[in-house]
C-alpha cells in the first residue's frame, strides 16, 4: 500500500475525478432533477456498483501484467499515459455543459431501471477499465508483495469515497433545481483543476522507466 502522502494524493485525485462533470455526474444530476434526490442517490449507487466490475477485473489481471515482459509494460504505460493526458486536456479545454437543464424535462423512471442504467453506464465503459489500469498502479509501492490485493483495496477505497460524492451530487442537484447555471459555472472551474491534475498523472506515467513488479528470480 502507498505511504500516507501518496494515499492522501490518491484520495484527493479520486475525489476530484468524481466531482468533475462527466457521464456519471450527468446521469446522477439528471435523475435527481427529474425524479428527486432519492432517484439521484439510486443512480449514484448503480454507478458505484458498475465500478466494481472494473476493479475486480483489473485486480485479477494485474498479476499477469506484473509477470509480463518489459515490452508489455511499456505498451501499457504509453497507452495509459496517452489516455490520462487526453482526459486532462479535454477537461482543460472543455466548455461548460448546458445539457443538464434540458434533461430535467424527461419523464420519471423506476428505481430498478435507474440503478441498472447507472450500473451498465460504468460496467460497459472500457474507458473506466483503462482509467483504473493507468491510474491505480502508480500508487502501489514497487516492493508490495501482493499487488493485485493492493490494487483491489485501493479500488475499494476509490469506490467508497465515490459513494459520498455521488450522494452529494444528488443532494446538490435536488437543492439547486432552479440554480443550474450557477452549478455549471462551478463545475466548469472544477473541471479545469482536475484537468491539470490528470495531465500531471499522464506525464508521471509516461516518465516511469520500470514495471511496478519486482524482478522475478531466475
Amino acid at each position: 500500500m502507498p505511504d500516507a502522502h501518496a494515499l492522501l494524493l490518491f484520495i484527493a485525485a479520486g475525489l476530484l475525478l468524481n466531482l468533475t462533470p462527466g457521464p456519471d455526474v450527468l446521469y446522477i444530476v439528471s435523475h435527481s432533477l427529474r425524479s428527486g434526490v432519492r432517484a439521484g442517490i439510486v443512480a449514484g449507487f448503480g454507478i458505484t456498483a458498475g465500478c466494481f466490475v472494473h476493479i475486480v477485473a483489473a485486480a485479477l489481471g494485474l498479476s499477469a501484467l506484473m509477470a509480463a515482459s518489459s515490452t508489455a509494460f511499456t505498451v501499457l504505460k504509453w497507452v495509459g499515459a496517452a489516455y490520462l493526458l487526453w482526459v486532462g486536456v479535454r477537461m482543460l479545454f472543455a466548455r461548460a455543459s448546458a445539457a443538464a437543464p434540458a434533461l430535467a424535462a424527461a419523464g420519471p423512471a423506476s428505481t430498478k431501471s435507474i440503478f441498472l442504467g447507472g450500473f451498465w453506464t460504468n460496467a460497459l465503459n472500457p474507458k473506466v477499465a483503462l482509467f483504473f489500469l493507468a491510474f491505480v498502479p502508480q500508487f502501489i509501492a514497487p516492493g508490495t508483495e501482493n499487488k493485485p490485493l493492493a490494487f483491489f483495496l485501493l479500488g475499494l477505497l476509490f469506490n467508497f469515497n465515490a459513494i459520498f460524492v455521488n450522494i452529494a451530487w444528488a443532494l446538490l442537484a435536488g437543492w439547486t433545481a432552479r440554480r443550474v447555471g450557477l452549478v455549471q459555472r462551478g463545475m466548469h472551474w472544477l473541471q479545469r483543476g482536475a484537468g491539470l491534475l490528470f495531465v500531471g498523472f499522464g506525464l508521471r506515467l509516461a516518465l516511469a522507466d520500470a514495471p511496478l513488479a519486482a524482478p522475478s528470480n531466475p
